[in-house]
């Protein structure tokens, strides 16, 4: 477990989920109260914990834990964390609330879907109803000490997806709207599963821009600076998957064909690809999963 001061009043812990570092970031904002933005999966809270007391921050203090998304790899530990932070409260979409006051069907689909991945991210614990808050766009939550945020609703990658943008850091919290990114070769890699909306995502992406963010603090991993110029790399990445889709499908091409034809042409992709194929977690869903959603996209919508 590692933390990382990322602004003056935000840090960064690396929930290193099955000793896999660099991969699922929690952050923390202090200002009069504080705040949480991600809890990683179940099994990444006591990491979290400790990362909490190497900051000093008391369990009581947290106000909020602020989810992007009710996938695992987002919101799996809110159940467990908030055994431990009394004052505490979730804010999560209003899509995503009841599946995490009764995670059991988002852990069956989640096997069904991640396969032995879901064993390294641990089955969700329920949260009662009265600790939850389900947000509305454009919400605040204000800590204090001019640390705010702002809950940006950016669908697309999910229908229970928002984003958090941070008022005095003038930064965002895209969660998966913004695509992974990899820190150590500036790279950007799509998040795009199914059931994706590529059409809804990019109007998502869009909003983001519209804030003019100078930082983004992704979720898979890190601050990045210059946002508004990865918003629209990214934009253009997506757009151009999809082009690459729309002529496979033309052409009677299945998933790996397509994925070899993004490889060639998508240079933040093959820039990534030899971090992608050995990791544990990316290298199962990045070139069939998020793939597959886009191709599923064209099939039923065409190209935008």
């Amino acid at each position: 477990m590692s933390v990382t001061k990322i602004e003056e009043h935000i840090h960064l812990i690396d929930a290193e989920t099955a000793g896999i570092k660099n991969f699922i970031a929690s952050y923390v904002l202090k200002g009069e109260r504080a705040a949480m933005v991600e809890t990683g999966p179940a099994s990444s809270v006591p990491n979290l914990l400790a990362g909490l007391r190497k900051l000093n921050v008391k369990p009581a203090e947290v106000a909020y834990v602020a989810v992007s998304h009710i996938h695992l790899d987002h919101a799996g530990g809110a159940g467990t964390l908030l055994k431990h932070l009394p004052n505490a409260k979730v804010v999560v979409h209003p899509r995503g609330a009841p599946h995490l006051a009764h995670p059991k069907k988002l852990w069956e689909q989640s096997r069904l879907v991640l396969g032995s991945i879901t064993e390294l991210y641990g089955e969700p614990e329920p949260i009662p109803e009265e600790r939850i808050i389900t947000s509305s766009d454009g919400m605040t939550l204000d800590l204090g000490d001019e640390v705010k945020l702002k809950v940006v609703e950016t669908l697309g990658h999910a229908s229970h997806h928002q984003s958090y943008y941070e008022t005095r850091s003038q930064g965002v919290f895209p969660g998966d709207a913004a695509g992974i990114y990899i820190s150590e070769i500036n790279a950007i890699v799509p998040t795009t599963p199914p059931p994706l909306r590529l059409d809804i995502a990019l109007a998502s992406l869009d909003k983001l821009a519209d804030l003019k963010p100078r930082s983004l603090y992704y979720s898979h991993f890190g601050k990045a600076t210059n946002g508004s110029e990865k918003l629209n790399a990214y934009v253009r990445q997506l757009k151009l998957w999809a082009r690459i889709a729309k002529q496979g499908i033309d052409n009677g091409d299945g998933l790996t064909a397509i994925s070899k034809q993004i490889i060639e042409n998508d240079d933040s992709l093959r820039r990534a690809l030899d971090y992608v194929k050995v990791h544990p977690v990316l290298g199962e869903t990045v070139l069939t999963n998020s793939v597959q959603g886009v191709i599923d996209y064209v099939e039923k919508f065409g190209v935008i």
